[in-house]
């Protein structure tokens, strides 16, 4: 079994975008297919090859999330069933032919059309990564004053922190914004409504999580509006590429912690001179460690056992 990197679907979609991780694909007027491949990306570049697997484990996993906050917020979600059965009957005939199906089956979800909110809207329940960093120069985090002045590394937080930040383009690098920035963007309005939700989102997974022996320490979601400027909830949620969990288990307040997220390849890259640079294969034992925290995050958060 090989890692999927790119989806070709021969012009029977339309391709609207290929991000870092998703290939985005127009079904009609109103809906578009996100197919997650196994590309990952660290220090804002895409490796020359990817993670086997990933991209199912991630679309398994926003699911799940899409599920448990449902009564909380809508979300861009078409089916209510996504399995392969439902998935297909949805999409153009075609696309059920083995060589496509084997690029679709189990990696997409079907989803509304929606007006995307141009925010990374962050949640940060714990001081770590950039926000530490910030708060040791100027004991503030997103510019807010942060009123606890003797504040360790990976601490949680008193309260949680709406921290945004720009949308950057493929290849860029998004920027830490305040509140009062964010609010210059979207309004005033909508930025207090993206922080309240935002904040409520997180806080309801981060009870949760820590039930299952995982750590939320902060996370990313994205909104988009419907047609009648309601909050939707759309993206992914509440994944590794997305959050930063920590092991409650080994958690120790006062210095870094290991994550499930991308940070084994990051410090690969890191102590052999590769990050931010182009046309990097990551070793095997890195695809498979990395392959391994996917996996291990997956069933910890629903409990289920990862199969394909």
């Amino acid at each position: 079994m090989s890692a999927l990197r790119n989806t070709e679907l021969d012009g029977i979609l339309t391709l609207v975008n290929r991000g870092k991780v998703r290939d985005i694909y127009e079904v009609d007027d109103k809906t578009l297919l996100f197919v997650a491949t196994d590309r990952i990306s660290a220090y804002d570049v895409i490796m020359e090859n990817g993670i086997t697997g990933k991209g199912k484990i991630l679309t398994n996993l926003s699911e799940f999330w899409f599920d448990f906050l449902s009564k909380e917020i809508p979300n861009h979600l078409v089916l209510k069933n996504n399995d392969d059965k439902h998935l297909f009957a949805a999409l153009p005939e075609k696309l059920s032919e083995p060589k496509y199906k084997a690029q679709l089956s189990g990696r997409s979800l079907l989803v509304r059309k929606l007006k995307l909110i141009p925010l990374e809207v962050i949640v940060r329940g714990y001081i770590t990564g950039s926000a530490w960093k910030e708060y040791q120069k100027t004991k503030t985090i997103h510019g807010l004053k942060i009123a606890d002045d003797n504040l360790q590394e990976s601490q949680e937080l008193p309260e949680p922190l709406f921290t945004p930040s720009t949308k950057a383009e493929q290849g860029e690098h998004d920027e830490n914004i305040s509140p009062s920035q964010a609010a210059e963007i979207v309004g005033k309005d909508l930025s207090e409504k993206l922080a309240s939700k935002s904040i409520s989102l997180y806080s309801k997974a981060k009870e949760f999580a820590k039930g299952r022996g995982i750590i939320i320490a902060d996370t990313k979601f994205e909104f988009g509006l419907d047609e009648n400027d309601s909050l939707v909830l759309v993206d992914e949620v509440l994944t590794p590429d997305s959050s930063r969990f920590w092991n409650a288990a080994d958690y120790k307040i006062g210095q870094s912690q290991d994550s499930y997220d991308k940070q084994y390849l990051r410090n690969w890259l890191t102590s052999n001179g590769l990050a931010g640079k182009d046309g990097v294969s990551m070793d095997s034992s890195v695809v498979e460690k990395s392959r391994e925290k996917y996996i291990e995050a997956y069933e910890a958060l629903t409990d289920k056992k990862w199969t394909e």
